[in-house]
């Protein structure tokens, strides 16, 4: 019988069931991470630090729920697992206004370089063992996509 932490670690991981969905759990788990990033970004932040600081919190919390449920599970980078695209996406768009437009393009940019994985995420998913290898490639992708999305909707040319 599983303990209570064996079961909170196994809902944060499948980010409420939503990993369970039949079709593309990745991409799910992306979109219902929208409702926590909405959370986040309606406080008032008054520096860098606490959109940061959120971010990393949610990924050591990512690292941790996914690091269990492996162990529970006896997998590695199960479908199952979705808390790496909720500490992706909040990695992509939590210092950004919650609006359509970010929310759109976040979600598109951060799935295709989550798929696609190049050069230095693509590394990291394929070299780190267990936890860090499945959470810590989503959250670069999320930073990437972050970069790119300041470029596209902020950079003053």
């Amino acid at each position: 019988m599983k303990n209570t932490l064996d079961k909170l670690a196994i809902v944060l991981a499948t980010w409420f069931g939503s990993g369970l969905f039949p079709k593309a759990p990745g991409t799910f788990g992306s979109l219902t991470a929208l409702p926590l990033i909405w959370l986040f970004s309606n406080l008032d932040h008054v520096s860098f630090w606490e959109p940061a600081i959120i971010a990393s919190i949610v990924t050591i919390l990512a690292l941790w729920a996914t690091s269990r449920t492996e162990d529970i599970w006896q997998v590695h980078d199960d479908p199952r697992i979705v808390a790496d695209e909720v500490a992706g996406m909040s990695a992509a768009l939590i210092w950004f206004p919650f609006d359509l437009k970010h929310a759109i393009a976040g979600f598109l940019i951060f799935r295709i370089l989550d798929i696609w994985k190049p050069g230095p995420i693509g590394y990291i998913d394929e070299e780190l063992p267990g936890a860090p290898g499945t959470v810590l490639d989503d959250v670069l992708a999320g930073l990437v996509a972050a970069v790119i999305l300041y470029f596209i909707f902020h950079h003053q040319y």
